[in-house]
């Protein structure tokens, strides 16, 4: 075993029998210097296969020869994991406060301009990242500190930033209701998406929204856009951090999370963590569309739907995506309708019950799309 694993708890949350709710954080530091890696998973409750996902890359790193330290949070939000309904895992949402679990990290552009003005011309970059993450560090810690306190979601969120906030690279491990992989990647690190092994690719615009990803990239690269305006300077504090969606959720498949964790390794490889005689990016096509052609197909009735197409399928304009069963027309030729596709597209996911209420998400999928990388080209 080359590197060594520690691992220590933390508390996330409390329940109302006053016990502490507590997470796993597993710290592996390389034998030489280099970046510092966070990952996390299970944000959701009912997002289960980063865990596994977490496993395989614990026991492929300890016997890896790393540049730097990786950070790996499994199971991040244990309350959501126990909200149970029947069959079903419904921690999407804090249940008391009804907040979106993955919408509560900080994120505040007025501190960032505050900061932009203590920074110098002549500052090096390593002072002003150190004094940056300083910056953060210290206006997370007064957010938890309020004396109006903080609903449950963000508590967690914030301790859990706490934990990323030195990460040069950030990974929040994510899965979809019924969906085939795609990542969410910031338009400033399009070039990443070559490193990873995922075949769609999102890309997002520096807009913070309340998520991990977002939170991480959004300061860094709103500095340093203002910094290069102001002093007319070329810097690049080398910050990324995406969201990986890797199928679907309440599963768990050892065999797919071993693949899922070959692509981070790829992506480690290619930050300089691990030397190139590991895992190179996969030859194979990689499809990305931009954020505003990424297209939810919403239901205009309620009823019970045979899913037809399925997540990843290439579908033309006009063929078939779902078939719908009416239940008080099956006496007639209105007991089904079929709902056809309205432009080229690819489904990325679906909604995970045949029992649909007008209005719902129906599918999510890419339209206007188009080839990062071509296996036929290389």
């Amino acid at each position: 075993m080359l590197n060594q694993v520690n691992k220590q708890h933390i508390r996330v949350a409390q329940n109302a029998s006053g016990r502490s709710m507590n997470v796993p954080v597993y710290h592996i530091k390389g034998q030489r210097p280099g970046p510092k890696v966070y990952i996390q998973s299970s944000i959701h409750g009912a997002e289960v296969q980063g865990n596994v996902v977490i496993y395989h890359l614990i026991q492929w790193l300890q016997t890896m020869p790393i540049c730097g330290e990786i950070v790996l949070v499994p199971n991040c939000n244990p309350v959501g994991t126990n909200i149970k309904a029947g069959e079903y895992t419904l921690g999407r949402f804090d249940p008391v406060n009804g907040t979106n679990w993955n919408r509560g990290y900080y994120y505040d552009p007025e501190q960032i301009a505050a900061f932009v003005n203590t920074v110098t011309a002549e500052e090096s970059v390593s002072s002003i990242k150190q004094r940056f993450r300083d910056h953060l560090r210290t206006a997370i810690a007064n957010k938890l500190a309020s004396p109006w306190g903080l609903g449950l979601a963000q508590q967690l969120n914030l301790r859990l930033q706490q934990l990323a906030l030195d990460a040069d690279f950030v990974l929040d491990l994510h899965n979809g209701p019924v969906s085939t992989r795609h990542i969410y990647i910031p338009e400033y690190a399009r070039e990443s998406a070559r490193a990873f092994n995922f075949p769609h690719c999102i890309f997002i615009p520096n807009v913070f929204a309340g998520a991990l990803d977002e939170a991480t990239f959004c300061p860094w690269w709103t500095l340093t856009d203002s910094l290069n305006q102001r002093d007319n300077r070329d810097i690049d504090f080398g910050i990324e951090a995406f969201t990986l969606e890797m199928g679907s959720q309440e599963v768990i498949d050892f065999a797919e999370g071993e693949i899922d964790a070959r692509s981070i390794i790829s992506y480690l490889t290619v930050k300089g963590l691990l030397p190139e005689s590991q895992v190179s990016p996969a030859v194979m096509d990689r499809i990305g569309v931009a954020l505003k052609d990424y297209k939810t197909l919403f239901t205009s009735w309620g009823g019970m739907v045979e899913y037809c197409a399925r997540p990843g399928q290439h579908v033309k304009q006009g063929e078939l995506l779902a078939r719908v069963l009416n239940i008080d027309e099956l006496d007639n030729d209105k007991g089904s309708h079929d709902i056809l596709a309205p432009c080229d597209l690819i489904p990325m996911l679906h909604f995970p019950s045949a029992s649909v209420l007008s209005g719902t998400q129906l599918y999510k999928c890419f339209t206007e799309y188009y080839y990062l990388t071509r296996q036929q080209d290389t």
